[in-house]
């Protein structure tokens, strides 16, 4: 089974459930899923510097069953600490996409709401939500590690009560979100995460995941190629 088309997938059943403890176990689900995230801290600016405070002794951001990864492939949390170059957002919208699903985004810092003391730069994104949906803001410049840990708290409260859900957004609306991105970056802009089938998968197809933004990037998008390493004897 080398060939990617080869592989079985189960296609999601439209049947209603009929169980009557559904409900209870996706509550179940959602009160473990805040009690146990991976936090992936992009560092991209200033605003970095206040999370190591929040994790250590005092504020103890573990206890809250946040602790840090290293991966994109194995975080829940994608933390943007401030401004964000033109260049920074390809960075991060690419980890973005790499990241599984259920994912959340947090933004922290004035700087990913409005752009902050950087509101007049050329080289500098703005409005983050413009280029991925945004679960929470954490406004400040800096905020304080309590700001962050309360940031913490309301994300941890909105996917426990069912409503963090701004990950699919991303899905049913990638023609607004591909849109601003070629807007700054270039009609050529492309990632190698195929997020329409990501879409397909998820069940979060719909008529503004299409658009013509999307026929731009089918016109640019190259298939992928596996890298060949070769020794220069």
């Amino acid at each position: 089974m080398n060939k990617l088309e080869n592989i079985p997938v189960q296609a999601k059943s439209d049947k209603k459930r009929t169980n009557p403890l559904a409900r209870v176990f996706d509550e179940l689900i959602q009160f473990c899923q805040s009690r146990s995230m991976f936090m992936l801290h992009y560092c991209t600016g200033c605003g970095a510097i206040e999370l190591p405070p929040a994790m250590t002794s005092r504020f103890d951001m573990e206890r809250l069953g946040i602790q840090p990864m290293v991966t994109p492939r194995q975080a829940d949390i994608l933390l943007v600490t401030g401004y964000v170059s033109v260049k920074t957002l390809k960075r991060v919208l690419l980890t973005y996409e790499q990241m599984q699903s259920p994912k959340y985004v947090i933004g922290i810092c004035s700087c990913t709401v409005n752009g902050g003391m950087y509101w007049q730069s050329y080289a500098t994104a703005k409005v983050l939500n413009e280029y991925m949906p945004v679960d929470v803001y954490i406004a400040g410049c800096m905020p304080r590690p309590e700001a962050v840990i309360a940031g913490l708290r309301r994300l941890m409260s909105n996917i426990e009560n069912g409503k963090g859900d701004a990950w699919k957004d991303y899905y049913k609306r990638y023609d607004y979100y591909l849109g601003n991105q070629q807007h700054l970056f270039g009609d050529d802009w492309q990632t190698p995460v195929d997020v329409i089938g990501e879409a397909k998968f998820y069940g979060l197809e719909g008529e503004e995941t299409y658009g013509e933004h999307t026929k731009i990037l089918e016109q640019h998008q190259e298939p992928l190629e596996a890298q060949v390493m070769r020794v220069k004897l």
